[in-house]
């Protein structure tokens, strides 16, 4: 069974104290606990029995139970009648191969594995056999005294890599492990202590299930109709979780064929398509959330309610789709009783005041009677209830959450959006809801959030321009807006877009007398003086341009890059400038005594700006042409590219030419290119932008930089 691991509670009677097992439970399931796993070392088989009835009736389908190492207490407790999905085994318990074959094929069976041994019995076994592994312990924990060593984070991590079944953690896990179990490579969290000893296991539970997704997108699965003008039904609910975060699937229970103006047909595939469906989703992807909209007959939904009943999917966000715009009713009287068993499974159901009135027996008179029927529906059900007052006259839109079990309440206030583009917003907000809810928030930040995603759909729909009737909203107006559609490079591709901007430069540079000059021998020498001169000055001042660069750095492998860079400006490269200027003075005033020409005055006043104005990435994007044009034209002359002379001894400028293909200075080029692409990938599309113009003009002032020598000196 493809069960979701995410969260597995393991009980322990002496940390829950006089609170006890089943009521802990009850709070852990209502935080979000997807597994229950039973252990009670101390137990008779007939205490284990009966503590599996209790914790069946407390859990009602809201999560998987399992217990620990009793194969034969599992079984007696179904006969029972209670809901007991499978057992976890230890290495010595009762044999997997009997577990699955007492418990049936869609049993979930875990079975404790830590060593290398373990895993090759595991792989032995036919497949289908084990669901899952309980890995473990991760530190030394107090509640099972006989532990194995600890295996760490990175113990884990080699583990489950080696793993072909998903790994739960167990074993000293608390809350600040999660995020760096969950990278490991951990499907779920195996948590005892910090949730049996927890104040507030409901509270700390939803901790754990915010953190485990923070990051990662929800999968939320619409069981909906279809609308082929996009804007209603799975159309507008695949937009509706991509909009808030999620990714969505559909599973599609009518075709119809309709647009803005009215639907023309509806067509229900056979139930036993629909069934496939859902299992092909769900045998293979562990669902966060499901949302439910359009569900054309009874069989459809007898259908659904089975597969909920299999898979008992963590959030389950019905939008009771019952009633037609003209007020005609869409499900017979045999649809509608099995829709109310429908209600048992939702954790949050979404109708309008036409809908609730059907929902309720009765119609609602005004605001606060709705208000009141809702609570009787909540309180009915077991679900939380948002009416939805959109259908109200007046300038006002209110909703109101409803949660009757718990004792909840919450209006949200809201002024009416003047549109035509309403079409779908009963789907849209019922799929951002599971979406935000899947992601972990509670329900009325869920709510607030989801709200005022629509409503800054709503306002914007219009601008879509999309059909005669009642148009779409605009799903993703907002993203449009403050994300624009740029995509985000890799490093690899910043590196290589660069190199290409800037080929008719170096297309120039190679072209330029200078350097042809250089690298055939015929260069004189005033003209090579003037150019060492020129760039000894250049130097001077780069160094300092670099030594910014440290400063700004953000880590300290580039800070200690960049000053590196800067201290072998002034030292290695200017040890080599003066041996040609003041051979017997070294490096000194007389090394920078020549005036500045334009072309390196442009090009330092350009690196000085860039630098002195604060913005790292696009200071290392201005100094990176130094590194990457040098070295690439010192490979290319080094490989007899403008000449086989350029490689020759005997040239007499070899050992200048030498310091070109220089095997340091070519590592060190390398990692200005990734620190530089990296920064660039990273940065939004404006800053890169900027870093692109900075490295462009500075591969415009190295070849300017190029020329300038034989500008006065032309070559004889």
């Amino acid at each position: 069974m493809n069960a979701d691991l995410s969260l597995y509670l393991v009980t322990d009677p002496a940390l829950c104290g006089a609170r006890g097992v089943v009521e802990t439970v009850r709070q852990a399931v209502d935080g979000g606990v997807r597994i229950v796993q039973l252990r009670d070392k101390a137990a008779t088989d007939a205490e284990i029995v009966d503590q599996l009835v209790d914790l069946s009736h407390a859990i009602d389908g809201r999560a998987l139970l399992v217990v620990n190492d009793r194969l034969d207490a599992a079984i007696a407790a179904r006969e029972r009648g209670a809901r007991v999905d499978g057992v976890h085994l230890g290495q010595g318990d009762a044999s997997v191969l009997r577990a699955r074959e007492a418990l049936g094929p869609d049993a979930v069976i875990g079975l404790t594995a830590n060593s290398p041994a373990h895993l090759e019995a595991v792989l032995a076994l036919p497949p289908g056999t084990v669901d899952h592994l309980g890995v473990g312990v991760i530190r030394p924990t107090l509640t099972k005294p006989d532990h194995p060593p600890a295996l760490g984070i990175e113990g884990f991590r080699a583990f489950a890599a080696a793993s072909p079944l998903p790994c739960v953690a167990i074993g000293g896990v608390g809350i600040d492990d999660t995020e760096a179990l969950r990278e490991a490579g951990a499907a779920g969290l195996a948590v005892v202590s910090a949730l049996c000893a927890a104040d507030d296991p409901r509270r700390e539970a939803a901790q754990f299930r915010r953190r485990w997704h923070a990051g990662a997108a929800p999968r939320i699965l619409s069981i909906a109709g279809s609308d082929p003008s996009g804007g209603a039904g799975i159309q507008a609910d695949l937009k509706s979780i991509a909009a808030n975060g999620g990714y969505g699937m559909a599973v599609i229970t009518a075709l119809t064929a309709q647009n803005t103006e009215g639907v023309r047909g509806v067509h229900v595939p056979p139930t036993d398509f629909l069934q496939a469906q859902l299992e092909a989703v769900s045998d293979d992807i562990t669902l966060d959330a499901v949302k439910i909209g359009m569900l054309a007959d009874a069989e459809v939904i007898r259908t659904v309610v089975a597969w909920l009943d299999v898979v008992r999917p963590p959030v389950v966000v019905l939008d009771p789709v019952m009633v037609a715009t003209s007020g005609d009713r869409l499900l017979d009287p045999e649809a509608e009783g099995e829709l109310r068993r429908l209600l048992r499974h939702a954790d949050l159901i979404t109708p309008n005041l036409a809908e609730l009135a059907v929902l309720a027996g009765r119609v609602p008179t005004d605001w606060p009677d709705a208000l009141a029927a809702a609570e009787e529906l909540s309180a009915d059900v077991g679900a939380m209830v948002l009416v939805k007052g959109g259908h109200l006259p007046g300038d006002e839109a209110p909703d109101a959450l409803i949660d009757a079990p718990r004792g909840r309440r919450q209006e949200f206030a809201g002024a009416r959006i003047t549109t035509r583009n309403t079409h779908g917003t009963g789907c849209s907000l019922s799929s951002a809801l599971a979406t935000r809810l899947a992601k972990g928030e509670d329900a009325p930040t869920a709510v607030a959030g989801a709200r005022a995603w629509l409503r800054e759909s709503l306002r914007e729909g219009e601008a879509l321009r999309v059909g005669r009737g009642q148009g779409p909203i605009s799903h993703f107006a907002g993203l449009w807006a403050r994300g624009g559609l740029d995509t985000r490079p890799t490093a690899a591709v910043v590196e290589a877009d660069w190199w290409r901007q800037i080929s008719a430069t170096r297309t120039a540079i190679d072209e330029l007398p200078f350097i042809r000059a250089l690298a055939d021998g015929t260069l004189a020498r005033e003209p090579f003086l003037f150019y060492l001169a020129q760039d000894a000055l250049y130097l001077r001042d780069y160094a300092r341009v670099l030594a910014e660069a440290a400063r700004l750095a953000s880590t300290s492998e580039e800070q200690a890059f960049w000053a590196n860079s800067a201290h072998g400006s002034i030292v290695g490269e200017l040890e080599l400038h003066a041996a040609w200027l003041t051979p017997s003075q070294g490096v000194g005033a007389a090394t920078f005594s020549a005036r500045p020409a334009p072309a390196t005055t442009a090009y330092l006043d350009h690196l000085r700006s860039v630098a002195f104005g604060g913005d790292y990435e696009e200071l290392i994007a201005a100094v990176l042409p130094c590194f990457w044009l040098y070295t690439d034209l010192g490979r290319r002359l080094h490989a007899g590219e403008f000449g086989a002379y350029a490689r020759d001894p005997r040239h007499p400028y070899a050992s200048w030419l030498a310091t070109y293909a220089d095997a340091a200075f070519e590592e060190a080029t390398r990692r200005a290119i990734e620190f530089v692409a990296t920064a660039a990938a990273a940065a939004e599309p404006e800053k890169r932008g900027r870093m692109l113009r900075a490295f462009e003009v500075s591969s415009a002032h190295e070849l300017a930089f190029f020329a300038a020598p034989l500008e006065g000196h032309p070559v004889v």
